[in-house]
């Protein structure tokens, strides 16, 4: 009887979320408390000679994402919403697999592929009669241009994704409409889809704008020394890390404005929908050289941003394997990457199932702001993330050793740092908000009489939780569980700073092999990181075509 109260309150659902949701702000709040230690004496220098530049670079790079995924992104998105051409139906997923290359594998491909001895720019003077370098050469991709061209590249389908939604789910008596008053398609898309499509361009933008700025091998690949190189150089090379922590915090206000532009661009926009489901665009019919403009305009970023890298990458690989086989350094940093995010991945879905469910299952102050707060993690970028960790990490891992000590008598080692744990709460925190937010979303299609039906049966909240909403929700279950999976396999600015001593990753091997410029033994790695990374984005298709 005495457990009644407490499981009719909820109360340990609602604890379990709180606890959860402070886990994720615990690296912000620790970031704040080492900034204001204060530098050891670099802050002036860095402030004279490193954060202008860098900060400079951040704005220059950040608006030149800003405008090429929005273009990439709405341009392709309406495409193969509103047009019917050869291809369209392979264009619709096909656009999504740039999602499947991380920022630092498509530059440190493209730093071969256009290196100026290289077979693309050798190929080019063949043809136009040249023979040397020094005679023709294309720009260098080591440029603030080449970086943002790449990263671009890479990171449009966030805008391609929102974007298809929203035109996907416009009644089509809106278009229909702006037709019978004489408007062409092209004046429809600039006149009706595209101010109705803002917000969700605005989303889209803001997430790719986010990866960008947690980018720290491309950037570095390419000589654009943003504000995460700059984090990462002060903390390991200068061994700052009150300045690491300031600079941090600088592009914690970064990201804050990014939230914030995102919000306003999305003001006082409210729609209301028809009672019945819209109807879907009927697309237009293309012929002729109109066909084969939208299939070269969408067939550019497929090729540039996925297949030539895959294709190089894969050709790079053979040659490896080939010359030397494959090397067995690699067998032990696949059985690391998928452990540590395998781990991180369970841990993950597991506070997403306590986070989603205690909101709805008790809704309330506490466990909606513990939702809220719960996706901080992922607007964090991943360095910034590892700066905060690394504080409350290193406390705890002090009073363990030393508790340790005095019972034994002698000093063990890292509990957290040495053991991998620490990486393991950093992807848990930084992807929480991908498990909570689609948790949610299978939720929301539960109806809540199941819920009043289960309790009326006599069952409690943990029993309607194992039989009702686990067996309905396991697909979304599922692909959040993947998405957070390879997300965490990608993840390359945490994993560097945190992760053990003598402990790879395909990331981090991939990592140091291109800044070596060992292209070659690299090549393993990175393909496999890009398999892996084609699995989100078959879950990403199929749940678009069910949508549709």
């Amino acid at each position: 009887m005495n457990q009644i109260p407490w499981r009719r309150s909820g109360a340990g659902w609602r604890f379990g979320a709180v606890l959860i949701a402070a886990l994720v702000c615990l690296p912000v709040l620790a970031l704040l408390l080492i900034a204001f230690q204060g530098s050891a004496g670099l802050w002036p220098h860095m402030l004279a000679n490193v954060l202008p530049a860098a900060l400079k670079n951040t704005v220059i790079l950040l608006a030149g994402v800003g405008m090429l995924v929005t273009l990439i992104g709405t341009t392709t998105a309406w495409m193969v919403t509103a047009y019917d051409f050869p291809g369209r139906r392979v264009f619709e997923w096909a656009l999504l697999l740039p999602l499947a290359v991380p920022t630092y594998i498509i530059a440190y491909a493209y730093l071969d592929i256009l290196h100026p001895v290289g077979a693309v720019q050798g190929a080019l003077r063949s043809l136009l009669g040249y023979s040397s370098p020094r005679e023709f050469r294309l720009p260098d991709i080591r440029s603030m241009g080449g970086c943002i061209l790449l990263l671009g590249l890479v990171l449009y389908p966030y805008v391609y994704l929102t974007t298809r939604a929203m035109f996907l789910t416009q009644a089509a008596n809106l278009v229909e409409v702006s037709r019978t008053l004489g408007t062409r398609r092209g004046s429809v898309f600039r006149r009706v889809a595209l101010p109705l499509a803002r917000p969700a361009i605005a989303v889209g933008a803001s997430l790719a704008l986010m990866e960008a700025l947690n980018d720290i091998g491309a950037s570095q690949f390419l000589g654009v020394r943003t504000l995460t190189p700059s984090i990462y150089s002060t903390w390991v090379n200068r061994s700052d890390m009150p300045g690491a922590a300031q600079i941090a915090l600088a592009m914690l206000v970064i990201v804050v404005l990014l939230v914030l532009v995102e919000r306003y661009a999305r003001r006082n926009q409210r729609y209301a929908a028809a009672a019945q489901r819209p109807r879907a665009m009927s697309p237009a019919r293309l012929r002729g050289w109109r066909a084969a403009g939208a299939f070269c305009l969408c067939l550019f970023p497929v090729a540039l941003g996925f297949i030539a890298p895959a294709a190089y990458l894969c050709r790079e690989a053979w040659k490896r394997v080939s010359f030397a086989g494959i090397s067995p350094r690699i067998w032990g940093e696949i059985v690391n990457t998928v452990t540590v995010s395998a781990v991180a991945t369970l841990l993950v879905l597991l506070s997403g199932l306590v986070l989603a469910y205690a909101a709805r299952t008790y809704p309330g102050r506490s466990t909606s702001l513990a939702a809220r707060a719960s996706t901080l993690g992922y607007a964090v970028p991943g360095t910034v993330l590892a700066i905060g960790l690394l504080y409350p990490v290193g406390l705890f891992d002090r009073f363990w050793a030393g508790g340790v000590e005095w019972l034994i008598g002698a000093a063990p080692g890292l509990l957290l740092l040495g053991s991998g744990a620490a990486l393991v709460l950093a992807y848990s925190v930084r992807f929480m908000a991908i498990s909570t937010g689609g948790i949610e979303a299978g939720f929301s299609r539960i109806p809540p009489s199941l819920d009043h039906a289960g309790r009326m049966l006599g069952r409690s909240s943990m029993g309607v939780f194992r039989s009702v909403h686990l067996p309905l929700s396991k697909t979304a279950i599922a692909s959040a569980g993947l998405l957070v999976f390879v997300d965490c396999m990608k993840e390359l600015p945490a994993t560097l700073l945190l992760r053990p001593l003598n402990f790879e990753t395909l990331a981090t091997h991939l990592y140091g092999e291109a800044a070596r410029g060992t292209y070659e033994e690299a090549a393993i790695a990175a393909l496999l990181i890009v398999l892996i990374g084609i699995l989100p984005v078959v879950v990403l298709s199929r749940l678009g075509r069910v949508e549709t």
